[in-house]
């Protein structure tokens, strides 16, 4: 379990002390943004193995007791969490948007606001907080709690970490965007500053998020070793 500890530490870390802080943009200065991109990825790469095999390792240690289990009721509010955060996941992974890697220049477009981003402007991050908030739900062991529980804290911090990222680079650029948007799910909406309007995040994204869903649901227990459905 130290092991499994060590590397879901490691991996939250390098993101939100290194990735979002002004220890980026002196590394930035110093090598350039290239090389530093380049170093970022391998170490997210190989923290992201290490978390992977330390997760698998502590699953199998006497020490991961469960605190809960899985019940019907939890299992279907699960499945249902999965399709919402891959409604999330996918079309922000495929609409241009400013916070995401080397997209900044996305601000260029006076309609960049469109689809997804009248939601939130943050929607991988939202979808994979609410992937592991979801995976929590049925997962109670400790090695499930340390996996899950720091991708939720990783995914809502992080969201937090690349405003003020994008702040300190692009200025009164990111201002009007963040101004016309929200990071909070929908509260552009609540608030009267966007419009939902679903036909501009693109059908074949959201038919996409669906047939995903879909083959996740069934390849569940052969992929991970445990079925989605009961």
């Amino acid at each position: 379990m130290t092991n499994l500890i060590a590397a879901a530490a490691y991996f939250v870390l390098i993101h939100l002390l290194v990735s979002g802080t002004r220890v980026r943009d002196a590394l930035t200065g110093r090598i350039g943004e290239g090389p530093y991109m380049g170093l970022f990825s391998l170490a997210s790469i190989a923290g992201l193995v290490w978390l992977i095999f330390a997760f698998g390792q502590a699953r199998a240690e006497p020490a991961n007791l469960a605190y809960w289990t899985v019940t019907p009721a939890t299992r279907h509010v699960q499945i249902g969490l999965q399709l919402i955060a891959l409604l999330l996941i996918l079309p922000g992974l495929t609409t241009p948007n400013p916070t995401s890697v080397r997209q900044e220049g996305a601000l260029q477009n006076p309609s960049v606001v469109r689809g997804m981003l009248r939601i939130t402007r943050h929607p991988f991050l939202w979808g994979v907080a609410i992937w592991a908030a979801g995976h929590l739900l049925v997962n109670g062991e400790r090695a499930s709690l340390v996996l899950f529980g720091s991708m939720l804290v990783l995914a809502i911090l992080g969201t937090t970490s690349i405003d003020a990222k994008r702040q300190r680079k692009l200025g009164a650029e990111w201002e009007a965007f963040a101004a016309q948007t929200s990071n909070i799910p929908f509260a552009a909406i609540v608030s009267g500053r966007q419009k939902l309007q679903v036909a501009e995040i693109g059908w074949w994204r959201l038919l996409l998020a669906l047939v995903v869903w879909l083959v996740l649901l069934v390849a569940h227990p052969y992929a991970f070793g445990v079925p989605a459905m009961g």
